[in-house]
């Protein structure tokens, strides 16, 4: 097992190539050992040269409002009314502190999603 840290580009591509030799092996073999761990390298390597920022706040709850198949209305119950739901998802107003740990706790929206600006 020759697995090295990933530390340019080039280390990464390579990585990436050994990845698609292995994805079809064997569980338990000495290959799916490789795989495993030059998969936590990719994943670490990813998080520090290519992170992915949390979405916008609304496109958040539109994504969720999509999920479920909210409406405005509906929406509405957890944001004050649905007037205010249509201000905020027009991005005419700003969530509120207290509209954002309502929809992260009844929705499960992550919290780092609402709070992005």
């Amino acid at each position: 097992m020759d697995i090295k840290p990933i530390r340019t580009e080039t280390d990464y591509r390579a990585a990436l190539q050994l990845i698609d030799t292995l994805v079809d092996c064997e569980d338990g073999s000495e290959q799916a050992d490789q795989l495993d761990i030059l998969s936590i390298l990719v994943e670490n390597y990813e998080n520090d040269h290519y992170p992915i920022a949390p979405p916008d706040p609304i496109d958040a709850i539109r994504f969720r409002m999509e999920q479920t198949g909210m409406s405005e209305q509906e929406i509405g119950i957890y944001m004050g009314g649905e007037v205010a739901a249509r201000a905020i998802l027009n991005r005419e107003e700003p969530l509120t502190l207290s509209m954002i740990k309502v929809l992260y706790r009844q929705l499960h929206i992550p919290a780092e999603s609402l709070l992005a600006s």
